[in-house]
């Protein structure tokens, strides 16, 4: 991991950035969200990559780009919660009091 931050920091600052821009601007939702049924595949899935990861399983070139993508798509992830937080913060310090 201390590899992949090293050479890819440019990458993993960029997917940090990313993140908070789409936080920052995706505050108002107005779609459907995601149904439990698909959000417990979803989270199935992310536990099984990640454990893929942890215990080495897929080796080599492959490994490495499942590592780096999980680095990644957890400060992406990052970056949206940071970034939708102040949004957050900002919006509702400008409103007025009632």
């Amino acid at each position: 991991m201390a590899a992949l931050a090293t050479f890819f920091w440019g990458w993993l600052l960029g997917a940090l950035l990313l993140g908070f821009c789409m936080g920052w601007i995706a505050v108002v939702h107005r779609a459907q969200g995601v149904s439990k049924v698909w959000m417990r595949w979803l989270a199935l899935l992310a536990a099984a990559l990640v454990a893929a990861s942890l215990t080495k399983v897929v080796p080599g070139r492959f490994g490495y780009w499942l590592d780096l993508f999980l680095m990644m798509f957890a400060l992406y992830l990052f970056g949206c919660a940071i970034g939708s937080w102040l949004r957050d913060w900002v919006v509702s310090r400008s409103k007025p009091a009632s």
